[in-house]
């Protein structure tokens, strides 16, 4: 009896917690289980079986793949499409993306999936000026929702499949699922893109919250024959709306034209200036079509981010480049550095970056060897030298190349050629001795937050089971439910099911519950499949809290979201994908 009442106890104040968000999660959740390990309820083998759990490692190698991936221009422009230009009526791009997201999740991994779209989301929402954090949760339910609709779709199917056969009994077909999964998809994508959007919280980046509170440098970009908006407007071809950019002039054979109509259109040798904050104008010239310079070393739509960064130089008072133009100054062979733009304090500058004269305090943002900072700090040209945007960026073929190893990576794991954490092993070490990713970049992309919360929920789990506390609340609850007949049987089973993944995994929930499942075959006379097809659901229902699966737990941190915001909108999401199942499981086994 100590054991279920402590177990209890140390639950219910881990909810409050994450509630409140008194601590970390991460840290919360690592505290329950040390308190369920000092109070005799696991042990310490139990406690720690987690930090050895292959998805816990499998999670930490698709960081590494998901960094990696942010170099493909492929993968990354098919995303930007989907994703579209700022004024796109929400509703359209959010079936745009989850619909895809969803099918490929009915049949591939869904982490990897989700992995690789994060970054290249946040790095959308900072151009256009959106929040990732309306897009990221999305994608995650989404992921979710289509691992519903096969065998293979989610572990949690599969865990379910692998006990019926233990027990001697028919496995779930492949499709076997899909005729409750399919309409549970659809309606929880429905509402997702109709009406749960709006229960997300804007959070932006923080380049995004300062807007003009930074200084805005100016840059003036040549429009090539490569521009695949040649001929359109200034709003068609998305340029009015980048955040954190300003387009106030072009000038097109000698004419200069100011202010810039969102209906004026471009054409090629345009020279489009533009004012904003560094990260955006380094995002702007990766543009394809769209020139700062040329020069072979400088490519700045193929440099490799490990032997190039950014810096802003402050011109001195004493510095040899005053009173010189950029070009005169020979600055890219003086320094071994290119000039990306230049703010200068009270003025804006309207020409071209070679015929601006330098005066005392400009500041320069450059493109230049690693070490630049160093080199300069103490030398008298500048007054101060500090590094800029961190970037993160490949030569195209790395980028191609890191796509391809994650198809064959996915590939690999759908066709059981190799298993998952083999598969993802495989892929980040190859992707570091290659050169995609650097060790160091590596390193940075694992998240230890989410890793601890993923391996102390298996702990949480087993002390639920050890304690008696999981079992005790099932059979309070299916005889509770048995008065309102058999079907009120399965609404407690997946109830209780689904409340269970709000402080601990899908995949140990369907393992904690399938006995008690298996229990209530043998004392009622409902049918084997719809039992278990309510727990698999059940089970899969991981929306309202982000421990309860692992891609909630990458985005939680990614998209600045708090505890309450997946309860905010994962509760109605769960009470509609409840609904549907027992709705279905109604006219398909009564």
């Amino acid at each position: 009896m100590f054991s279920l009442i402590y177990t209890s106890v140390v639950l219910l104040c881990l909810i409050i917690l994450l509630v409140n968000e008194a601590v970390k999660p991460a840290l919360a959740v690592f505290l329950a289980l040390l308190l369920l390990l000092f109070g005799g309820i696991i042990t310490v083998d139990e406690a720690f079986q987690g930090f050895s759990n292959q998805g816990m490692i499998t999670v930490a190698f698709l960081f590494v793949v998901s960094a990696a991936l942010q170099t493909s221009g492929l993968y990354e422009k098919k995303v930007m499409q989907i994703l579209g230009h700022a004024e796109m009526r929400p509703v359209t791009r959010y079936f745009r993306l989850l619909f895809p997201v969803a099918g490929l999740s009915a049949f591939l991994n869904n982490t990897p999936i989700v992995a690789s779209l994060i970054p290249l989301i946040k790095n959308w929402s900072k151009k256009t000026g959106m929040s990732s954090s309306r897009f990221l949760l999305p994608i995650s339910y989404a992921a979710i929702l289509g691992g519903t609709c096969t065998l293979i779709g989610t572990s949690t199917n599969l865990i379910v499949h692998g006990m019926l056969l233990e027990r001697n009994m028919p496995g779930l077909g492949f499709f076997e699922i899909t005729q409750i999964g399919l309409p549970v998809t659809l309606a929880g994508l429905l509402f997702l893109a109709l009406y749960g959007y709006r229960l997300l919280p804007e959070r932006k980046e923080l380049s995004v919250q300062l807007g003009e509170q930074t200084r805005e440098f100016v840059i003036a970009i040549k429009i090539g024959p490569a521009f695949e908006h040649l001929g359109q407007t200034v709003k068609e071809a998305g340029l009015r709306h980048l955040q954190g950019l300003f387009l106030f002039q072009i000038i097109r054979n000698g004419e200069i034209i100011a202010p810039v109509s969102h209906d004026e259109r471009l054409f090629q040798d345009d020279r489009l200036f533009f004012t904003g904050l560094p990260e955006t104008i380094y995002e702007l010239q990766r543009m394809p079509g769209l020139h700062v310079i040329k020069d072979t070393e400088y490519d700045l739509k193929n440099i490799d981010s490990d032997s190039l960064g950014t810096y802003e130089a402050v011109v001195s008072n004493h510095s040899p480049l005053i009173g010189h133009t950029v070009r005169e100054s020979n600055f890219r062979k003086r320094y071994n550095a290119v000039i990306l733009a230049i703010h200068r304090s009270g003025s804006r500058v309207k020409q071209k970056v070679g015929d601006i004269v330098f005066e005392p305090n400009d500041t320069l943002f450059l493109i230049a060897k690693k070490g630049f900072d160093q080199v300069w700090y103490h030398q008298t040209d500048f007054a101060l030298v500090s590094s800029s945007v961190d970037i993160y960026q490949k030569p195209r073929w790395k980028g191609n190349l890191a796509l391809f190893l994650l198809f064959v990576m996915i590939l690999s794991a759908a066709m059981k050629w190799l298993p998952i954490i083999l598969a993802a092993a495989a892929t980040a070490v190859l992707m570091v001795i290659i050169g995609i990713i650097s060790p160091g970049d590596a390193r940075k992309s694992v998240n230890v937050d989410v890793l601890l919360l993923i391996a102390s929920s298996f702990g949480i789990a087993k002390a639920l089971y050890n304690s008696g506390l999981a079992y005790w609340l099932a059979q309070k609850l299916t005889l509770g439910m048995h008065a309102f007949g058999s079907l009120g049987v399965l609404v407690g089973l997946y109830i209780l099911t689904s409340l269970l993944t709000w402080i601990i995994t899908n995949n140990a929930v369907a393992a904690i519950m399938f006995p008690i499942a298996l229990a209530i075959t043998k004392v009622s006379a409902l049918d084997v499949r719809a039992v278990m097809l309510t727990l698999a659901m059940g089970a899969s229902s991981s929306f309202v809290t982000p421990i309860s699966y692992q891609t909630n737990l990458m985005v939680y941190s990614q998209g600045g979201y708090r505890f309450r915001d997946f309860m905010k909108i994962g509760i109605p999401l769960n009470l509609i994908v409840g609904c549907v199942t027992l709705l279905s499981i109604r006219l398909l086994y009564f």
